[in-house]
């Protein structure tokens, strides 16, 4: 696996034949682990930090996964580094790191660990749609390859040992991307924010903790780990989901029945500009294609649209059209790239 092959293939975890697909981009499960006796990332020097590089390649190659898709900060530009945020593969905080620290990503892109970010080993697995018990089960396989090889810091009280409190415990964060927008144009969000967060869910931007809301995309999670199983977390997170869920699909049903010519009116006039536009911004086409999700949800717009508009999702960031075109571009000469891939998927949609 190449960087180049990474930017020219579209991750598996944004098909659209998952559940709720319509809704539920994606889910994923993410486990925190830190090695036993080394001191934690942030506390560490770069000569143990590259221990831990070294033993977890290792550990990589013995549990049968390939270390060679190991890319390192110190080997990645910033564009590159882009890239890898903009697929889900790191994180903005390892993004900003240097020395001895990467990513270390599976086929497909389903499963990576990032090493040497806030914790040793931050492994994680992404799924289509509303799957989090699929993520959760993939992403356990993952770290029981690596603790034949690797010993990870345990308390009998406490559980396993992280370098922030709140993932203490299981060490698992659960998560799903999710698309909200009938909830926002009824102005119901901040009620379903507010009432998810006293149920101890997290509801936050595109890219987790501390991003922007993009598109009506939110990633709900869960907010602590320590005192339940890893199966408890999940079930928990579902249950609060589905509710969401429902509740986005009667908003959806109300704005049909209370404001449905100003509705299409929104979808169509999204949907025409997405076909013609010569300039197109990131925030500008995410918030288009929010529209555009929203018609196919309420089957203004043909389904098959719903894999474009994923792949597109990822294909029209920053990093990726720099890649793609093989040399660093201006925003204004960004846009106008954008908009060329943008009118290419759209000019054969039909209203």
């Amino acid at each position: 696996m190449t960087f180049k092959s990474i930017v020219r293939s579209i991750p598996g975890w944004l098909s659209t034949k998952g559940p709720e697909s319509e809704i539920v981009i994606s889910a994923r499960a993410r486990l925190a682990r830190n090695i036993a006796h080394v001191p934690y990332a942030h506390r560490a020097n770069n000569k143990k930090l590259g221990e831990v590089v070294n033993r977890v390649l290792k550990a990589a190659d013995i549990a049968g996964f390939d270390s060679k898709n190991f890319f390192c900060n110190d080997e990645l530009d910033d564009s590159q580094k882009s890239i890898l945020i903009e697929r889900h593969l790191i994180s903005p905080a390892l993004a900003s790191k240097n020395g001895n620290c990467g990513v270390l990503v599976m086929e497909k892109e389903c499963c990576s660990v990032m090493i040497n970010e806030e914790d040793h080993l931050r492994m994680q697995s992404m799924k289509t749609g509303f799957e989090p018990i699929g993520a959760l089960e993939e992403v356990v396989c993952v770290k029981n390859k690596f603790s034949s090889a690797l010993s990870f810091s345990f308390s009998k009280e406490y559980g396993y040992l992280t370098a922030c409190p709140t993932n203490m415990g299981t060490g698992l964060r659960v998560s799903v991307l999710i698309h909200l927008p009938a909830l926002v144009l009824t102005k119901e969000i901040q009620r379903v924010i507010r009432s998810a967060g006293q149920l101890g869910l997290a509801v936050r931007g595109y890219y987790g903790e501390g991003s922007d809301v993009v598109g009506n995309l939110f990633q709900i999670s869960n907010q602590t780990s320590l005192g339940k199983t890893e199966r408890e977390i999940v079930d928990g997170l579902i249950s609060v989901v589905k509710q969401v869920i429902e509740y986005e699909k009667h908003g959806a049903d109300t704005l049909m029945k209370e404001a449905k010519s100003q509705i299409e009116d929104k979808i169509f006039r999204s949907i025409g500009i997405l076909k013609t536009a010569r300039v197109l911004s990131t925030h500008e086409f995410m918030n288009l294609s929010s529209a555009a999700r929203l018609g196919i949800y309420l089957e203004l717009l043909d389904k098959p649209l719903l894999t474009s508009l994923n792949e597109l999702m990822i294909i029209t960031q920053p990093g990726h059209l720099q890649e793609r075109i093989g040399r660093k571009v201006e925003a204004m000469e960004r846009d106008t790239i954008r908009a060329n891939f943008v009118r290419e998927q759209f000019i054969d949609v039909k209203i």
